[in-house]
């Protein structure tokens, strides 16, 4: 016990708080039972060490974090942990990594219902299901996800500037202003192509030339490590996964022929369907849908994406399809808070009223002569007119 309070103690410490990531703010702090869930190195171990740093004084023992892949935990439980946390005068345990602890949500579970006067907040995989645990936490639990960086916050954490976020409506009405106040401060195309290759993930900071090498790493692990730690899955199909992940790299935006895609790795269609979703879940790919009703683990998507940016640049370097990238992008932001489904007329539909067509400067409106609501998201722009948008306005939504 006291080893763990030595390393929560020494990593509060020597965390920052000039940078928070957005999710900070909306979460309800007050509640017992918190989730976060997210990729690898989107920072939501920062997020909880911020939030002990900046509520609780210096070598509190009113606030504990601890990593349950610790090797503390290979001799002791988690319910020993809360018990003597509390006996302590613990108000507030932060629990990392809980995929990687065998029992975690029922002795979450037994945690929450024992000691009613002490909160839990835990993080988890983005593959990581709540509802699917031993114990089902979902009525219990306030759950949030914490997606990549967006183009705002890189801005902040690259170069110090803040920029206040905007919602569709402010983007539709006000994008000239917008874009107007923020080019008083930074060039953004500039910004915006080094986002596009490196910026999605906070830990780009720590080597930018590594990073792409980094990032795929880090997809093998998460693929490696935490898909097994959270799904029942053989290597085998782990294999399948990363082969069909190298497949559609080449392809995206892919319209899917299941039958194609299956024989060529010599699958089933379920575990064709089923690779896809985790493959999403992961992070690493998005899928688009007709309709807006989360993730369907066996429904064939209308089409497929990488999951950000920085993968077509970490896999096709100086090849990297730009049209792809645009796409990419606006999807990749704009999921965050609107509901983004697929159409054969145009690239996206937003919320299921917007349609949206990406493409560069020179991009007509040819495409949108019928459509209703229609818009232009164009790159290699600093400031837009009538129904054309800067692209890169779309990643200051949040």
């Amino acid at each position: 016990m006291k080893q763990l309070f030595a390393t929560s103690y020494q990593l509060i410490e020597r965390t920052s708080t000039e940078f928070v990531r957005y999710l900070y703010n909306e979460i309800r702090w007050g509640n017992r039972l918190i989730a976060i869930t997210g990729a690898r190195g989107s920072g939501k171990t920062t997020l909880m060490l911020q939030y002990i740093k900046e509520h609780y004084t210096a070598y509190s023992n009113e606030a504990l974090y601890a990593s349950l892949d610790n090797i503390w935990f290979f001799r002791h439980s988690l319910l020993e942990l809360a018990d003597e946390f509390h006996k302590m005068g613990g108000k507030i345990l932060f629990l990392d990594e809980v995929h990687k602890y065998p029992t975690w949500s029922v002795e979450i579970k037994n945690i929450y219902d024992s000691y009613p006067d002490m909160k839990v907040v835990f993080t988890g995989s983005s593959l990581l299901e709540i509802h699917k645990g031993e114990a089902d936490l979902s009525r219990r639990a306030a759950i949030y996800h914490l997606h990549g960086l967006s183009f705002r916050e890189f801005l902040m954490f690259e170069y110090g500037h803040k920029v206040e976020t905007v919602t569709l409506s402010d983007i539709l009405t006000r994008h000239v202003e917008i874009a107007m106040n923020v080019g008083k401060v930074i060039k953004p195309l500039v910004a915006f192509k080094e986002y596009l290759s490196y910026g999605y993930y906070p830990f780009y900071k720590e080597d930018k030339v590594l990073y792409h090498e980094k990032l795929l790493a880090t997809l093998n692990i998460i693929l490696d490590v935490d898909l097994p730690s959270t799904e029942k899955i053989d290597y085998y199909s782990i294999g399948k996964m990363k082969k069909l992940f190298a497949i559609l790299a080449e392809l995206v935006p892919y319209i899917p022929n299941v039958s194609a895609l299956s024989k060529e790795l010599e699958v089933t269609r379920i575990s064709l369907l089923n690779y896809l979703f985790y493959l999403q879940k992961a992070q690493g790919l998005l899928l688009l849908d007709k309709e807006a009703s989360g993730i369907k683990q066996l429904a064939k998507p209308e089409k497929i994406y990488l999951g950000n940016t920085n993968y077509a640049y970490a896999l096709g370097g100086d090849k990297t399809d730009i049209g792809n990238v645009r796409e990419t992008f606006f999807f990749n932001q704009t999921r965050v808070r609107h509901a983004v489904t697929y159409s054969p007329k145009v690239d996206f539909i937003l919320d299921g009223t917007y349609s949206f067509e990406i493409g560069g400067k020179n991009k007509t409106k040819e495409q949108l002569r019928e459509v209703p609501n229609g818009y232009l998201a164009l790159d290699n722009i600093e400031v837009g007119y009538g129904n054309q948008i800067p692209l890169w306005i779309f990643g200051l939504m949040y």
